[in-house]
């Protein structure tokens, strides 16, 4: 309350519990007031009387025995009756004076009790009125909670509806299609078949007519025209393609060996030797990638930085940067494809873009619930990809710094790659053991591989054919992506993968492939024979991520003890 109304509803409640508690007693204090008048009167009539009385005795005592008759006597007498009678009286009101006396202090001793029961009743009360509000809003809060989970249920539910029929839909198109392109292809394979039988006719005929027709070349086979050739090799890619849908699973040998060997070559030394080490974060280093045009070296750490290394000097290496702005440590560093921008995960669930040469934060992307895992450039500058422990991934567009789609996998993303230039195919690797394979053009996951331990690493070849996997359970799988098919398995008795984020690369040539490990040593790997080649130890703690360089063929590798280093001749 404002002012002095604190004061008067005081007095008021006084007032009002005084009218109250006094009522009952009104008869009885008004009774006490009219006994104390009527002891006054008699007391000023006794006195009266006694200074008559005096008076009598004094005139009676002054005219001596002569004058004192029966008249006198008798008044005398009747004077003393009468002083014995009010005395009486007095002596009686006195008497209901102290009972009336003593009725009232009961009536005040039960009247005080009363009174502290009362204000016994009343802290009572008030506590009660409080619990009654507090439990009241508690309720109020329950309720509002329970319509909040009610809509969200309704909402979630109608979601889970939508989708079902959704995917319902898709299955049918995808059976259609399936029967429909199964169809296709046996009816091409009839069609080239009828062809090839045609040509091989009027090669019969040719060859009967004109025995001078056919050519040899200059290994010695006989090449019976383009033609020809032509029909073999068209049948030869229809029964690669009926055979490439396929259920998942492990190929034979000979067929492991003919898909590798058709996987692109390019000449890289194995790296070897230690060229450079150096310290590169004041913490564990999370990540490392290489320049796509240059010999600068990216490094993302625990210290929540991005480093930039110069390593175009001969036999050195300077800090050409330092990329702040992350509030957590930094998880994941990808360059894109002209090597002027940089974008890097962070713990902090955010991911952010940099401009290499001015080395300044232009994009923040904050959305996510929990840690970004990994970032990428999907196709172009100005997309980019990222997934996180919150089971999403989302797509951000930097010209209207928005994220324009949520892609929901249901478990933790570790890692992600895209399958091709236009980054219209996304690969992401999950908690829960699965390689989900997403096509931005569809809301839902196009196809999926379930592996034996959770995804650590994704990393694609040059010609995007082949999936390169780390794997929890201590395995590095090669997965062709044209037969989805695991064709080679890479392990080592000593080796073990080091924690949920370390990094498996490809080596630019595509028969090398690098992973780095928990006892400090970065393995290399022939992805055509299976053969361990390397073992490359130099660190002192777990070597979390590995990088090739795309021109030079340099491994640069970095560890849970600040240190990277690089491997090859400088």
């Amino acid at each position: 309350m404002e002012g002095g109304e604190w004061r008067n509803s005081i007095i008021s409640q006084l007032q009002a519990r005084n009218k109250y508690q006094t009522a009952a007693f009104q008869d009885v204090i008004t009774f006490q007031s009219r006994l104390f008048d009527n002891v006054n009167t008699l007391k000023t009539e006794n006195l009266q009387l006694t200074l008559v009385n005096e008076r009598i005795r004094f005139s009676t005592s002054e005219n001596g025995l002569s004058t004192a008759g029966g008249g006198t006597n008798e008044r005398v007498q009747a004077l003393e009756q009468k002083i014995l009678v009010q005395q009486e009286e007095l002596t009686n009101l006195h008497r209901r004076r102290g009972e009336s006396s003593q009725q009232i202090i009961n009536l005040n001793a039960k009247v005080h009790d009363l009174e502290k029961q009362l204000q016994a009743k009343d802290i009572v009360i008030s506590e009660n009125t409080a619990l009654i509000a507090s439990l009241r809003a508690e309720i109020q809060l329950y309720e509002n909670n329970m319509t909040e989970l009610e809509g969200l249920n309704t909402v979630l539910r109608d979601e889970h509806q939508a989708l079902q029929i959704a995917f319902a839909a898709i299955e049918e198109k995808l059976r259609k299609a399936q029967d429909e392109n199964r169809t296709l292809v046996e009816r091409l394979i009839k069609y080239k078949s009828k062809d090839a039988d045609k040509m091989n006719e009027e090669n019969e005929h040719f060859l009967k007519s004109s025995p001078t027709a056919f050519l040899i070349n200059t290994f010695g086979r006989v090449s019976f025209g383009k033609k020809s050739d032509r029909v073999r090799r068209e049948l030869e890619e229809a029964a690669r393609e009926g055979g490439s849908r396929g259920s998942i699973g492990s190929a034979g040998s000979s067929a492991e060996d003919k898909l590798l060997d058709s996987m692109p070559f390019y000449a890289t030394t194995l790296p070897t030797k230690v060229a450079l080490r150096f310290e590169a974060h004041e913490g564990d280093v999370n990540a490392v990638k290489w320049s796509p045009t240059e010999r600068t070296l990216a490094t993302g750490g625990a210290d929540r930085k991005v480093k930039l290394w110069d390593l175009s000097k001969m036999g050195t290496v300077e800090n050409k940067g330092t990329l702040v702005g992350s509030n957590a440590g930094v998880m994941s560093v990808d360059f894109d494809s002209t090597g002027a921008y940089l974008v890097g995960a962070s713990n902090d669930f955010a991911s952010r873009v940099w401009t290499v040469a001015d080395q300044r934060l232009r994009h923040t992307l904050t959305g996510h619930s929990a840690k970004v895992m990994a970032a990428k450039f999907l196709g172009e500058p100005t997309k980019v990809i990222t997934g996180s422990h919150d089971r999403t991934l989302k797509i951000w567009d930097l010209r209207s710094k928005m994220c324009t789609e949520t892609k929901f996998a249901g478990s933790s993303c570790n890692d992600l790659v895209t399958s091709d230039s236009a980054g219209s195919t996304i690969i992401s690797g999950h908690f829960d053991k699965t390689i989900r394979f997403w096509d931005i053009r569809t809301e839902m996951s196009a196809n999926h591989i379930v592996l034996q331990g959770k995804i650590t690493s994704l990393d694609l070849s040059r010609d995007s054919n082949y999936l390169l996997a780390c794997v929890r359970d201590d395995t590095i799988q090669l997965i062709d992506l044209r037969q989805n098919t695991i064709v080679r398995t890479f392990s080592h008795e000593a080796f073990k993968v080091g924690c949920d984020w370390s990094r498996a690369a490809f080596g630019p040539a595509g028969r090398l492939l690098a992973v780095g490990a928990a006892d400090g040593a970065a393995y290399v790997w022939n992805t055509h024979s299976g053969k361990l080649e390397a073992t490359l130890k130099d660190h002192s703690a777990a070597v979390t991520a590995v990088s090739w360089h795309p021109q030079s063929g340099l491994l640069a590798s970095v560890d849970r003890g600040k240190r990277a280093v690089i491997w090859g001749d400088l």
